[in-house]
């Protein structure tokens, strides 16, 4: 039954590239973020999870 309402369904065979295309320019945009992130940003975030009190310093928002 599946198969019959797919095969109805004009251009279907344009979806899986599409969701391909989006997970690879994730996939690269992410790669690319991580190589260009500042290391202070890095180690703020690294530090949070163990400080008690909130910074003062808001220059990472």
């Amino acid at each position: 039954m599946q198969k019959e309402i797919l095969k109805s369904i004009e251009n279907i065979e344009i979806y899986p590239i599409i969701s391909l295309l989006v997970f690879v320019l994730f996939f690269v945009g992410m790669g690319i973020w991580v190589f260009r992130v500042d290391r202070k940003y890095i180690d703020h975030m690294k530090s949070l999870p163990m400080d008690e009190k909130p910074k003062t310093n808001n220059s990472h928002e």
